[in-house]
């Protein structure tokens, strides 16, 4: 008897069928109804609270393919991981399914490259690829953060803890065993490896990468941008987006229908909500981190204005993981509410997003400009889990005093931020004494702000206020990506304001607003509409 005979029908079909989307017809439309439908429905019918059969059980139904074997493993190791608490093993486990399914992946890839032949059939939709580097990322961040959890709770037992003498709970023990012996697992440098390899092989101009690589490349580089944001460097995060860009243009896959056409990068990452939204909100963390707030203002701005619209049409109400979208949308408002009130320039964002920035957060930056805190709620409440790729020494945990703090990475950009913050009160102050003249003496304003070596404080601010601007971005694409993203195009200022100094007088020239009424046109066009829908609602018999 087969490995597959005790195998539900549906089931055996199901595996015949996905494999020859990715192998052989691969027809896009084909793979989605099985990616996004089959598989949910067998999932809930047969494997709503357990695991799917193991690729050895399946292996008959597609010749015994190793790589595709390995995609599927990724792919019912996600759903497990999905229904169950999972432990250290299961984590190193998870490790081990990735390291399988992309070295396969880049071995293909590299034997195609130095053969210089074509690449074997290989098709996974957008989504689906980008749902592999989210998780593949996901699973990271929680091991980090799981691993140094258990250090720290086992650091309490040792020396100079607070249960010192005490016997460590069983759990605690086999963790660090588990851990100490598998200390190459989700190294944060071989991460980043395999990140960059994807992106090496699927950015390739010969031969031409299957539309796999492709995708994979794409997204790849979306979720090394966010791993660097997530490490704290975030100039590589800007960095780690300049594949995804106009001039990277993916070829429909064989399968698809005569009228599909040709798409670049941009139009990749914009197909898959959840990539974009991705790529948005990391941005705009590192643009915050990097006091580029007008870039910031302009990425977050038009992301939360589309979001916006979306949630009040009801348009994301069908797309899965609707909670976690709505979650960074307040995240994103609570950035802008920062950006909007330490660059107060005149129309950073869209009129609706401010409406919802003040309803939100108006009481915390009222409380802001009466001197109270407030900058550091809201960024806790906005920033991502911020972690630390270093591997603790284990063995040293309940042995020696350690000062290994689960949350020292997120503490750390905390304190970065508040540091870049801590004036802002005073140059607030600074910027409502200036809008009232035109020329003051250095003296004066001084005595006015009640500060002391005034002079060198103003040039300070100057120089704080000076900050890199891209000119592409936000303008109509929602480009976030390129060179130009990091080296930027032009300087400009935080402040609404201009100054300089000279033989004592502060000379200041307040920048001039721009009347735009197209934002007041647009409003009043979607209320118009908004009632309209309301009186066709309206029953009225006669």
């Amino acid at each position: 008897m087969s490995s597959d005979d005790c195998l539900p029908g549906p089931l055996k079909d199901f595996i015949f069928d996905l494999h020859d989307s990715v192998r052989t017809s691969q027809i896009p439309a084909e793979q989605l109804t099985l990616y996004t439908g089959s598989f949910r429905d067998l999932t809930s019918k047969y494997f709503e609270k357990s695991a799917w059969p193991s690729p050895e059980a399946v292996s008959d139904e597609c010749g015994g393919d190793e790589v595709f074997l390995a995609i599927y493993k990724e792919l019912t190791q996600r759903h497990l991981h999905s229904i169950t608490r999972p432990s250290v093993r299961d984590r190193v486990q998870g490790w081990k399914v990735y390291q399988n399914l992309f070295d396969l992946l880049i071995a293909q890839g590299e034997n195609t490259k130095e053969n210089n032949s074509g690449f074997a059939p290989l098709l996974l939709l957008p989504e689906w690829a980008f749902d592999i580097l989210h998780e593949f990322l996901y699973q990271f961040q929680g091991f980090c953060q799981f691993r140094t959890g258990v250090f720290t709770n086992a650091s309490k037992y040792g020396p100079g803890g607070i249960s010192e003498g005490k016997n460590p709970p069983n759990h605690t023990t086999d963790n660090l065993d588990v851990l100490a012996k598998n200390k190459d697992a989700w190294a944060v440098e071989k991460v980043l490896f395999y990140l960059s390899r994807l992106v090496a092989i699927g950015t390739k101009s010969t031969p031409t990468p299957a539309p796999a690589y492709q995708y994979l490349a794409i997204f790849a580089s979306v979720t090394l941008s966010r791993l660097e944001c997530l490490l704290g460097d975030h100039t590589s995060s800007l960095s780690a987006l300049a594949p995804i860009a106009k001039t990277f243009i993916v070829e429909p896959p064989r399968g698809s229908e005569p009228d599909v056409k040709a798409m670049n990068a941009e139009e990749i990452v914009d197909s898959v909500f959840a990539a974009k939204v991705s790529v948005t909100y990391h941005a705009g963390v590192s643009y915050l981190m990097l006091r580029r707030y007008k870039d910031a203002a302009k990425v977050l701005g038009d992301m939360c204005a589309t979001m916006r619209r979306g949630f009040k049409s009801g348009t994301y109400k069908k797309i899965v993981g609707v909670e976690q979208f709505t979650k960074l949308y307040d995240r994103m408002i609570a950035i802008l509410a920062i950006i909007t009130h330490a660059c107060p320039s005149y129309g950073l964002v869209d009129d609706s997003v401010s409406n919802a920035v003040r309803e939100r957060h108006g009481n915390q930056l009222s409380k802001i400009e009466a001197g109270e805190e407030g900058y550091e709620d809201l960024f806790i409440y906005a920033c991502p889990k911020f972690i630390s790729p270093a591997v603790p020494a284990y063995e040293d945990a309940l042995t020696k005093e350690s000062s290994c703090a689960h949350d020292a990475a997120y503490k750390l950009q905390v304190n970065h931020f508040m540091n870049e913050m801590s004036h802002q009160q005073t140059m607030m102050k600074l910027r409502s004494y200036m809008k009232l003249y035109t020329s003051i003496s250095v003296e004066k304003l001084g005595r006015l702000v009640k500060e002391e070596d005034f002079e060198a404080l103003l040039l300070s601010y100057k120089l704080k206020t000076r900050q890199v601007e891209c000119s592409d971005v936000g303008d109509g694409d929602d480009n976030v990506n390129g060179d130009g993203d990091v080296d930027g195009e032009v300087r400009g200022s935080v402040m609404d304001i201009h100054y300089f100094i000279k033989d004592g007088i502060i000379h200041v020239d307040e920048a001039e607003k721009q009347n735009r009424f197209e934002s007041y046109f647009m409003s009043q066009i979607s209320q118009s509409s908004d009632i309209m829908k309301d009186v066709e609602s309206i029953s009225v018999e006669i």
